[in-house]
């Protein structure tokens, strides 16, 4: 099976929510020797897309969502071993992670997760719904080089901003750099609470994570 076609069944498979078929295509993008961060991203999440768009318009019910997420979840944590690491001496630099409390989507920030283990970065992953408090313990206890957090819902966005303040509040904020994303984000929301850095998406997300840390 052709490239294209691949990405496309991937595509489909999340749409169906089929988990079966999501695997299955990890593997055969794995025996084909394909990129499989290609496969995630114009694949898997383009599938993803298309199912968000069809919830933002009331077409399709929140468990078809999660149904959708549980097919790319299958896939990815097929292809995340996969997924060639930098040639690094050691860590770049510890990471926290979580989606913002309040928020359960969960698969933008696993793919973040993801590549940023992949670049050389140790990740901690908080999961979803996460305290503000618990992101700062978190950090304080590892003494986290940067801190993400991912909020796809407007209602919690204001989490993000609570997050700065809680972390000014504990002395932390000079010692730790923090990055928004999520598709309630934008860049000028991430300059308006004061975040170092908005990560786009998983490539950006990282390509920002290596400044904030070496340059």
């Amino acid at each position: 099976m052709n490239k294209g076609a691949l990405l496309k069944e991937a595509e489909q498979a999340i749409i169906d929510g089929n988990e079966d078929l999501a695997l299955e295509v990890a593997k055969k993008t794995v025996a084909e020797g394909l990129d499989p961060v290609e496969m995630i991203n114009k694949g898997y999440t383009a599938g993803m897309h298309r199912i968000s768009r069809l919830f933002d318009r009331e077409e399709i019910p929140l468990p078809t969502v999660l149904i959708a997420a549980e097919a790319m979840k299958r896939g990815i944590d097929y292809l995340g071993p996969h997924i060639p690491r930098e040639n690094t001496v050691g860590k770049r630099g510890t990471v926290v992670m979580g989606t913002i409390e309040g928020d359960i989507h969960d698969i933008g920030k696993r793919i973040v997760v993801t590549m940023l283990r992949v670049a050389g970065f140790q990740v901690v992953d908080l999961g979803r719904d996460v305290p503000i408090q618990a992101f700062v313990d978190k950090a304080k206890e590892l003494k986290a080089d940067i801190i993400g957090s991912s909020t796809l819902m407007t209602t919690t966005m204001v989490g993000q901003k609570n997050l700065e303040e809680e972390l000014r509040k504990a002395g932390l904020r000079d010692k730790i750099k923090t990055m928004v994303g999520g598709a309630a984000t934008t860049p000028a929301w991430a300059q308006k609470i004061g975040a170092d850095a908005y990560g786009e998406d998983s490539r950006d997300a990282v390509a920002k994570a290596k400044e904030l840390i070496f340059f």
